[in-house]
């Protein structure tokens, strides 16, 4: 079972929710935890794991011929990117990180003086539980898969789609695969939500998170995925925002995680944090299936 972990708005707990309910789950199942927010992966941070590369993210870069290039602009005029740049009479000129490698631009070229050549985009790096931290048993169920973009890329799409693809060709291995999605509504975003069987929004009850909140749910109906709300913090602000949004929507508030000293002093230790609520949202969580 595929479960997304996401939410409109940063900051609301959505990392430190996908590790609890990962860390919850290896108690009884496999668990295989994919961090798909690649701009601020930090998964990884909070559980903690020492991360492995595992292999670098590839993308189509076009190469320019000088001697054939007819300073024509055609290929500028097609780039949705921006990332061709073109000055009348000059030869085009690239701006490597704005490109997604969509290659339009080489099947436009009147004079085929275009050829394909690539960039690092990103990185895969996989990382496991410390069995002296959590036990051989936890440690052997768990993986992490993270995705991480090179710094400067606007590419996130990419390297959201090669992470998950990497991460699925273990999928009969694992009970569970947790995907922990960027804050937004944005491309990664829906990249990551593609192909779940549920997802879980994350949000804080005030009106900035309502606000997003709303926006993630609208974008889940859309994409025709099953949804849930977790309040985090759940004793600030006014819970009701939350509960109103839940019966506009008609999706149901699945747990509501309280804000709590022991909870700050969990993260600060850099462990998962545990909460009597977690495990009874993961213990009722074929409910989702």
């Amino acid at each position: 079972m595929k479960i997304a972990i996401t939410g409109g708005k940063g900051g609301t707990g959505k990392s430190t929710m996908a590790t609890a309910i990962s860390m919850a789950l290896t108690k009884k199942f496999r668990v295989m935890l994919v961090d798909a927010d690649v701009e601020c992966p930090d998964d990884h941070i909070i559980l903690p794991i020492e991360r492995k590369k595992i292999k670098n993210i590839t993308n189509f870069l076009p190469g320019f011929d000088k001697e054939t290039c007819l300073k024509c602009g055609k290929c500028a005029s097609v780039c949705k990117q921006n990332a061709i740049v073109y000055v009348k009479d000059n030869y085009p000129l690239l701006i490597t990180q704005q490109c997604n490698g969509c290659e339009a631009c080489m099947y436009t070229c009147p004079s085929a003086s275009i050829h394909k050549d690539s960039q690092i985009v990103g990185y895969i790096y996989k990382g496991f539980l410390d069995e002296k931290l959590v036990g051989k048993n936890v440690a052997n169920d768990f993986i992490l898969i993270s995705g991480e973009i090179e710094i400067g890329c606007e590419a996130t799409s990419l390297v959201v789609n090669a992470t998950k693809e990497y991460a699925l060709t273990f999928e009969d291995q694992y009970d569970y695969i947790i995907i922990d999605t960027a804050a937004g509504t944005h491309c990664n975003v829906i990249s990551a939500l593609l192909d779940v069987n549920c997802a879980l929004a994350v949000t804080e009850p005030t009106p900035l998170g309502c606000h997003d909140l709303e926006l993630i749910l609208l974008l889940l109906k859309k994409m025709g995925i099953k949804s849930k709300i977790l309040i985090n913090r759940s004793n600030i602000g006014d819970p009701q925002l939350v509960k109103d949004l839940s019966k506009k929507y008609g999706t149901d508030i699945v747990a509501e995680i309280p804000y709590q000293k022991a909870i700050l002093k969990e993260y600060s230790k850099g462990a998962p944090i545990s909460h009597p609520k977690i495990q009874e949202f993961v213990e009722r969580l074929e409910d989702l299936e």
